[in-house]
């Protein structure tokens, strides 16, 4: 084969692999736990503080909360821009969209679009078939916050198709100066508000999700960029 025709090939699988790289796992591969529903229980906390970045922020615990999902979107947060840069919230690390129950056990849950913006989780389809088998009380958006810093890096390690366990405190929480964020307490609320705020203490993932998409992903840009490098090195050959 030309090196030519491998540069070529490899984008064109590239190019396919990344368009479909997040294709979540088939409903054989969900763990049971994801048929929990989520587990709240009230509790009487005091406020407390604690500083993320030289800021000092007050957490308000609410409810004992622990929940198993199959995260469908996810967003990581840069506290330097956008919404948080101008509230100066450094302590929201990402907000990861799941869901749960009949909804992350659905056969047609791969024709939904889902997409998390900066605050908010959205999610469509065209299916009529697909959103009869859907649950939109079994899917929520979580603002997870916490100053552990072992804990937000294992946060950040989380990716789409991934199945996790979270344990923390719903709370509301404010800045010295301001109040920044409060807590939806339910699944069924929608709209503005209607996000769970998780000081986590704990998270897990409980089955990693390794798509085969994403593996060819890799895999034809390690030959592309392999094959690319060999191109514009290799010595010229001038024909007679």
């Amino acid at each position: 084969m030309k090196l030519q025709h491998l540069i070529f090939i490899s984008f064109i699988f590239l190019v396919i692999s990344f368009w479909n790289r997040n294709e979540l796992p088939e409903t054989g591969d969900i763990h049971p736990d994801l048929a929990i529903e989520p587990i709240q229980q009230p509790i009487q906390s005091s406020e407390f503080s604690v500083n993320v970045d030289g800021n000092d922020y007050f957490i308000q615990p609410l409810y004992d909360y622990e929940i198993y999902g199959l995260v469908v979107s996810y967003r990581l947060h840069n506290g330097d821009t956008g919404a948080h840069l101008r509230w100066g919230d450094y302590l929201n690390v990402a907000d990861y969209c799941v869901v749960w129950s009949k909804s992350a056990f659905s056969k047609k849950l791969s024709e939904f679009n889902f997409r998390n913006q900066e605050w908010t989780c959205y999610w469509q389809t065209s299916s009529s078939k697909a959103l009869s088998s859907f649950d939109p009380a079994k899917l929520s958006n979580n603002h997870l916050i916490t100053a552990d810093s072992r804990i937000r890096d294992s946060i950040k390690k989380i990716n789409i198709g991934d199945q996790i366990k979270i344990k923390g405190w719903l709370s509301s929480y404010r800045s010295t100066d301001r109040h920044i964020r409060g807590t939806s307490i339910n699944r069924i609320d929608t709209g503005n508000g209607a996000c769970e705020t998780i000081y986590v203490n704990e998270i897990e993932i409980i089955r990693k999700h390794t798509s085969k998409w994403r593996i060819l992903m890799y895999l034809s840009l390690a030959i592309f960029l392999a094959s690319l490098l060999r191109y514009f090195y290799s010595p010229f050959k001038v024909n007679d």
